[in-house]
């Protein structure tokens, strides 16, 4: 996307580079990114830095991340977050039906409203890139002028045509991730390391 009027999007989260069309760049524009102060953090990691395991594939009871983030610009009716992998565009988080004020979701903690990942479940998708290939997760929370009527369960492309025209600011995170191995421990060979 070299030279394309959504540069402000890899610039935003440290000037990486964004392959796939992202939400952002679809519904809002840099004159909304971080309106009025509005910040999109997260207590678990530091922004561009690596997922850790217990968000991901590689764990077993692994859960979404927590989040955090500051006021929207006043007005706003509605928060909405999006998280697509930056190279794909593949969708791994929905959500809708945030209160528009400053808030939180807790570590494994379901939100109000949920939509279909990429995978078609109402769910974090967890990320699970090929093994020694590192993805960009783009973590994209957007105020809205009016409440969704959406119910829970929808697709990106209705949530989407929801939001066209209502954005009043956004909110960037991203996040790395590398595939791993991940290898089944015996037991047995722990018992013969004691």
């Amino acid at each position: 996307m070299a030279g394309s009027d959504t540069d402000w999007i890899g610039r935003a989260i440290g000037g990486e580079t964004i392959s796939a069309e992202l939400t952002a760049g679809k519904i809002s524009n840099e004159k909304q990114l971080g309106k009025a102060g509005f910040a999109l953090s997260s207590p678990a990691f530091q922004a561009g830095r690596e997922l850790d395991p217990s968000f991901t594939a590689i764990e077993e009871d692994a859960v979404a991340p927590p989040l955090e983030w500051t006021a929207p610009p006043p007005g706003t009716q509605e928060l909405v977050l999006v998280v697509e992998d930056a190279a794909s565009g593949e969708i791994h988080w929905l959500v809708w039906g945030l209160a528009g004020q400053r808030g939180q979701l807790l570590e494994g903690e379901a939100p109000p409203r949920v939509g279909k990942n990429a995978k078609g479940n109402s769910e974090w998708l967890l990320p699970n890139p090929p093994v020694g290939v590192q993805h960009l997760y783009v973590f994209q929370l957007f105020a809205l002028d009016l409440p969704l009527t959406l119910m829970p369960g929808a697709t990106y492309d209705d949530l989407l045509a929801m939001m066209k025209d209502h954005v009043t600011a956004v909110a960037l995170l991203s996040a790395k991730f590398e595939g791993h191995v991940v290898e089944d421990l015996d037991m047995a060979d722990l018992d013969d390391n004691e």
